[in-house]
């Protein structure tokens, strides 16, 4: 069984920094990218950042480049995002994510979700 597992959420200032831990387990991750995703309340869900495999690719979403870090350690089938500069627009859950593809993630239609951390950032 594949579970995605995020951690390292929570109540933060403006101008604070999180970093957001994902665990994967259940099958092989090898060659697998990963991303993260957020959901504000009454919005809809947004991509955030994604990396590959070999972490040779990297992409952000325009608002948060330069503030926010993908990073990944394949050793440990883990993934991480960390958040500097935090705004009380990054306000929202977060949510990990792996697929086969780097395309796919950047599509917003990867294979596998988490069940998401909760960032609030209070101004």
């Amino acid at each position: 069984q594949v579970q995605l597992v995020e951690s390292g959420g929570g109540l933060v200032q403006a101008g604070g920094s999180l970093r957001l831990s994902c665990a994967a387990s259940g099958r092989t991750f090898s060659g697998y990218a990963f991303g993260w995703f957020r959901q504000a309340p009454g919005k809809e869900r947004e991509f955030v950042a994604a990396i590959n495999w070999s972490s040779t690719n990297r992409k952000y979403l325009d608002s948060v480049e330069g503030r926010f870090t993908i990073s990944r350690d394949n050793a440990k089938n883990a993934v991480y995002l960390q958040m500097n500069s935090l705004k009380s627009e990054d306000t929202a859950v977060y949510y990990c994510a792996a697929d086969p593809k780097y395309q796919t993630i950047t599509a917003m239609t990867p294979y596998y979700w988490g069940q998401g951390t909760q960032v609030t950032v209070s101004s």
